[in-house]
């Protein structure tokens, strides 16, 4: 029988998420002997997309239906006028999307590249499936029944992917053999320790870069390098104490390369972890904390694109698993308790591992790793009998990712500084548990007297710097007001230079005592011909959602104002708004359907095709956070 092609598998992620679901196919296909491929969107090129006969993809929607940044490039090129509707007729391809259904958006990034697959003369193995996190087993929920339908599907277009069937299955064993990586253990550094306790920025950096680059199997690159090095000069509340709430303001000066930035531009930060969970993992997994290593992809053909793995220099374990595991605030993912099941020597854990790692414990091990944000340090500890080689640790554990802020002021106003509006994460578990977000907490315990190195990446977020010319309407509720800080500070500043378009702001928050951020600053500028004012032709408006019996919010505030909201909109304003994913946008967006409608006096089917326009010509943006 002629040997089947392997079955490509293409993902793109943000968070992970979707490597992790695409990797899951890639095993489960490898253990019904089906030969797999996989690759990440910007690994793959997309011109030899017609020459293979089976592919699947794997994507996340990020954002606002946004594109995964591995997959844009891949986008660009299937947008191509010039391919035409038999280019694909070939290839056979199924779509799996992960997304949020809280979202406005949900899984478009999966829908439309099904929907261009499809224009192009592809054939569908199977109906796109669209795993959701609000499911009670998250995207698995979803994934499961697609995937067992899947090996059907593709057994009945062509046997030969699965040689023995779909019901014969290679030893797991076997599957489990060898970890992706490989470590090399070494004496001493080979000249690469510091000489001083002093904290040197170069070697900080060098440090990073060498082990991020490491983790990924890619040579070094301009995003495993920060941008800049910054140390916390203020720390203030914005909040008041006991209220339920806790939001601090940040500022920030650079230590290394001057910081340069535009308003609407988000700072991404590499959080430091708390050295007594890191301390309590080396010892829980007997590791060495001042042995050197280096590590590298095991499969060649993943290994680093110069073949400088090594050249870069060892990395002190401690250091490595610092910079690059997170060990004490991720929850780690299905496989991990798939492969300890394999390593338990405990019978009982061994059985609790492997029903939590079959379908039919899939519910039960979301309620108890996930829903509850267990740690692998915590559940390295809950299965004592466990003894995970590092190897597998450094595959499996989930990565130290950087946090992403909109940044809160104008570099124009603040030269070499940066200020966050942060909310402190915390939050109790179903089992009473509490829990705190890794990067707000550890910048809360900062000491601004102390030069603490920060790591940080400066990038564009959703929204863009505006022209002075341009009137804007801004709503950002609680710390979505952040953003909108350095706008009117910037727009402020240049007010002094030369007459500036009127500014409408609308915030929310829960009590005026309690958590009405950046008070003062706001009033300043909505009085004595700020840029805020009436004068200038906008306004400040505040809904206090908990001050009286009945809930008050940002939609109610600007039903309030429809007249001047539609005066800006017809005069050709930018509308921007910022803050929590969950309702907020959705219901901001409902409340401009029916101004528009109101005001200009068309139907509402009119007002939403309207609106559309609006933010098909990059007039409509939204920046919202879980």
């Amino acid at each position: 029988m002629e040997k089947a092609r392997p079955l490509l598998i293409l993902y793109a992620t943000e968070t992970g998420n979707a490597l992790d679901a695409a990797e899951r196919l890639g095993r489960e296909a490898e253990r019904r002997g089906c030969p797999v491929r996989l690759f990440s969107l910007d690994e793959f090129h997309p011109s030899s997309l017609p020459s293979e006969e089976f592919v699947i993809f794997v994507v996340s929607t990020t954002g606002q239906g946004d594109t995964p940044n591995s997959m844009k490039a891949f986008w660009t090129f299937l947008l191509q006028r010039s391919l035409s509707r038999q280019w694909l007729d070939k290839t056979h391809y199924a779509v799996f999307g992960l997304g949020d259904s809280g979202y406005q958006k949900y899984n478009f990034v999966a829908k439309k590249l099904d929907k261009r697959l499809a224009d192009l003369g592809g054939k569908t193995i199977i109906e796109r499936g669209l795993g959701d996190d609000q499911h009670p087993s998250g995207y698995e929920g979803a994934l499961d029944p697609w995937m067992f339908s899947l090996w059907t599907m593709l057994y009945n277009e062509n046997p030969q992917l699965f040689p023995k069937g779909l019901d014969v299955f290679v030893s797991d064993l076997k599957m489990l053999d060898q970890p992706k990586v490989e470590i090399t253990y070494l004496d001493s550094d080979g000249g690469y320790s510091r000489s001083s306790a002093q904290i040197d920025l170069k070697s900080l950096e060098k440090e990073i870069v060498r082990s991020r680059s490491m983790l990924s199997g890619k040579k070094s690159n301009d995003k495993s390098k920060p941008d800049c090095f910054m140390k916390m000069v203020k720390s203030l509340p914005l909040s008041r104490e006991g209220c339920g709430k806790d939001v601090r303001h940040f500022e920030f000066e650079a230590l290394s390369s001057t910081i340069q930035y535009e308003v609407g531009d988000v700072l991404e930060i590499l959080p430091g972890q708390s050295p007594e969970a890191i301390d309590a993992f080396m010892k829980r997994c007997n590791l060495n904390p001042e042995s050197y290593i280096t590590v590298k992809p095991r499969n060649k053909e993943d290994c680093f694109e110069d073949g400088v793995s090594a050249s870069k220099g060892p990395i002190k374990l401690k250091r490595f698993v610092e910079l690059t595991m997170d060990v004490a605030s991720a929850s780690p993912r299905r496989y991990f308790f798939e492969v300890m099941s394999f390593l338990a020597s405990a019978e009982h854990e061994k059985e609790r591992l492997e029903y939590f790692a079959s379908p039919e414990g899939r519910d039960d091990l979301y309620q108890y790793n996930q829903k509850e944000r267990r740690t692998v340090l915590e559940v390295l500890e809950d299965f004592p009998s466990v003894h995970m080689p590092f190897e597998w640790l450094v595959q499996l554990a989930p990565p130290l990712k950087t946090r992403a802020f909109s940044i809160s002021s104008s570099p124009l106003v603040h030269p070499n500084q940066v200020h966050l509006t942060v909310s402190i994460v915390s939050w109790i578990t179903p089992f009473k548990r509490k829990r705190t977000g890794l990067c707000s907490n550890w910048l809360a315990t900062l000491d601004p007297h102390q030069r603490v190195c920060i790591p940080a990446w400066f990038h564009k977020g959703s929204l863009p710097s505006p022209q002075p010319s341009l009137p804007l309407i801004l709503i950002g509720p609680g710390t979505g007001c952040a953003p909108f800080r350095g706008f009117v500070e910037e727009r402020a500043f240049k007010d002094h230079i030369s007459p500036t378009a009127p500014i409408l702001f609308f915030f929310g928050c829960r009590n005026e005592h309690n958590d009405f951020l950046y008070k003062d600053f706001w009033l300043s500028h909505s009085q004595n011909g700020g840029v805020l004012s009436q004068e200038k032709g906008g306004g400040f408006y505040v809904a206090f959602s908990r001050d009286q019996p009945q809930k008050v919010y940002v939609q109610h505030k600007m039903h309030e104002q429809s007249g001047k909201i539609w005066d800006l909109l017809s005069k050709g304003c930018a509308v921007y708004v910022a803050g929590s994913s969950n309702n907020m946008p959705a219901d901001v967006l409902a409340a401009f359907e029916e101004i528009v409608a109101q005001e200009s006096g068309v139907s509402r089917n009119a007002a939403i095709r309207w609106l559309k326009m609006l933010e098909k010509g990059g007039k409509y943006h939204v920046e919202a956070w879980a």
